[in-house]
């Protein structure tokens, strides 16, 4: 894993990631067929690779997934002036977006094949302002307990410097997704 503490190993590895989904099938949503004999995991790592598309608000927001690992998943965001509120410091929804995708997306790598899941609870603590004079920021998100119904999930969004900004936490539905009807 790279050293959270180095902006410039941030910006390779998201150098790295960014490249491979450009050269992949870009934003949008998977196809049900494309997905449907995966694991939580290998999804996530299939959008990583750019072979499953990745989702649009990555790109609204300027964000992207960086790593995955059962259990894990990290985040990457550059906070920039079109999401600052009118004190001008970052919007708290941003922190509050980047914090849930990488609480979710650690959640979606426990996930067996046919299951799905649901954000129920999101608590997110802002500790720390936010303005774009810090280049980066990650959200690393880790499962705390994952069952057949539930799964928890923490968070904390840290700067290069290892300052933090905010934590969160998630409790999530684990379901079984339907087979698709034939009808």
């Amino acid at each position: 894993m790279i050293n959270p503490n180095h902006l410039e190993a941030w910006l390779a590895q998201e150098h790295i990631v960014r490249n491979a989904l450009a050269a992949g099938v870009g934003p949008g949503v998977a196809q049900r067929e494309q997905i449907a004999d995966k694991t939580g995991l290998e999804v996530m790592q299939a959008m990583l690779r750019g072979e499953l598309p990745f989702p649009t608000i990555a790109q609204t927001l300027d964000f992207t997934i960086v790593e995955v690992a059962p259990g894990q998943a990290i985040f990457q965001g550059t906070p920039g002036a079109a999401h600052l509120n009118p004190m001008g410091t970052v919007h708290g929804g941003w922190f509050a977006t980047l914090l849930d995708s990488a609480l979710g997306c650690a959640v979606h790598t426990k996930m067996a094949s046919g299951q799905g899941y649901t954000t129920a609870e999101l608590s997110v603590n802002i500790v720390r302002a936010l303005t774009p004079k810090v280049q980066r920021v990650r959200a690393e998100g880790k499962v705390i307990h994952c069952g057949r119904q539930l799964a928890t999930a923490e968070a904390r969004l840290v700067g290069p410097d290892g300052t933090l900004y905010a934590h969160a936490t998630t409790t999530c539905l684990v379901f079984e997704i339907p087979p698709q009807s034939t009808l």
